[in-house]
């Protein structure tokens, strides 16, 4: 087996889960390659098994009409249809409890890094933890209230993203 592909928006699928070791063959190419996507794609079929092959150059969208993240957030942001393409149709998405929202940071989409680290969320200070906040849409003191029963993998679910210009972490969140 070689080694999976990169893909730019998504530096580490299988730290976040989203690509998950299996010995299920691929609906794309036909092939058991070790790997497959964590969950069901959209499409226009019910697409159960598709390697990171097949994905990450874009085989998977164009032979099964498949795409793995919402592209609404990412055109509402006005980011190129370039960009929005590798993230929707030849990038793994992640799971949520509603539906992923790729954050945009710099004209760019973001890295996504999966579940943020609570030691990382309590060390946000003033202007930052004050900005985070507002991405949330939360007065400041829900904010607070979410971060002391936040869990990874739990609900409310917070997300870490990473812009590939300026560094800043960038978060959002969801909850069943």
């Amino acid at each position: 087996m070689s080694d999976l592909p990169k893909f730019t928006y998504h530096p580490n699928p299988i730290a976040t889960e989203s690509i998950i070791p299996s010995d299920e063959t691929c609906e794309c190419c036909g092939k058991a390659r070790g790997y497959v996507y964590c969950t069901t794609p959209y499409g226009e079929q019910e697409i159960e098994f598709v390697c990171p092959w097949c994905i990450a150059d874009g085989t998977a969208s164009a032979k099964l009409g498949a795409s793995f993240s919402d592209s609404w957030p990412l055109s509402q942001a006005e980011i190129s249809k370039e960009i929005i393409d590798e993230v929707t149709l030849r990038t793994p998405g992640y799971v949520s409890w509603q539906q992923e929202n790729w954050i945009v940071c710099c004209d760019d989409a973001c890295e996504f890094h999966g579940d943020a680290d609570p030691g990382e969320l309590a060390a946000l200070h003033g202007d930052d933890r004050s900005r985070v906040a507002k991405d949330f849409d939360l007065p400041i003191d829900d904010f607070e209230e979410m971060l002391k029963h936040y869990e990874p993998k739990g609900s409310p679910a917070i997300y870490k993203f990473k812009c590939r210009h300026c560094g800043t972490a960038q978060y959002n969140w969801d909850c069943h």
